[in-house]
């Protein structure tokens, strides 16, 4: 392993320990996480969702790619990520930057499969980000997809899927009195060579 192997293993391995601890801390849900997108004409949007999975690949989550973050995602593949532990430490975050891909149908299935019936009915019955007359109108589509599918397992949805940010920059935030804070960035070049370096507060 060179060192910038080494450098992308201790970003991960601070990653996962910060995690930990926040899972220890109490945060109310430590997988949640902004993630950040912007349309071709720079328009930038951000919303919270769950983070599923994470590891030298990247950091996984799901959404219907006809959504508006689906959509974005899609005609700009590139997205920023923001967690924020405020009982870790004196307050903790981590950004991260990269370019967006869709997981392998494999992986997509098998973490659908793992979802609730519930949540697994109501990917079918939401369009996602489209306009809802009511909420009636939205209960409806669930029942209706609930006896589609009585009796049998519910599909994924073709067009409900994971997203992976692939790491290309990493940032730990670690608060301070006096706005004294401490910040290290992890960073890949053109040619995925990885270095690290301080940030002023």
């Amino acid at each position: 392993m060179n060192q910038t192997d080494d450098l992308l293993t201790e970003a991960l391995a601070t990653f996962a320990e910060l995690f930990q601890q926040a899972r220890v801390a109490g945060e109310p849900d430590p997988t949640a996480m902004a993630v950040a997108t912007a349309t071709l004409d720079a328009r930038p949007s951000v919303r919270t969702v769950l983070l599923k999975a994470h590891d030298e690949r990247g950091f996984v989550f799901y959404t219907h790619l006809d959504g508006r973050k689906g959509r974005e995602l899609q005609a700009n593949p590139h997205a920023a990520l923001l967690f924020h532990w405020p009982r870790v430490k004196e307050g903790v975050q981590v950004r991260i930057e990269g370019p967006v891909e869709i997981v392998a149908d494999e992986e997509a299935d098998a973490y659908f499969a793992s979802r609730p019936r519930g949540s697994q009915v109501g990917a079918w019955a939401s369009k996602q980000s489209e306009t809802l007359e009511s909420r009636e109108r939205f209960e409806q589509r669930v029942a209706q997809v609930e006896q589609e599918f009585d009796g049998r397992d519910v599909p994924r949805p073709a067009r409900w899927t994971g997203l992976r940010v692939r790491l290309e920059a990493i940032e730990f935030w670690y608060g301070a009195g006096f706005r004294l804070h401490e910040r290290v960035l992890y960073q890949s070049d053109a040619a995925g060579e990885w270095s690290k370096r301080m940030l002023y507060p």
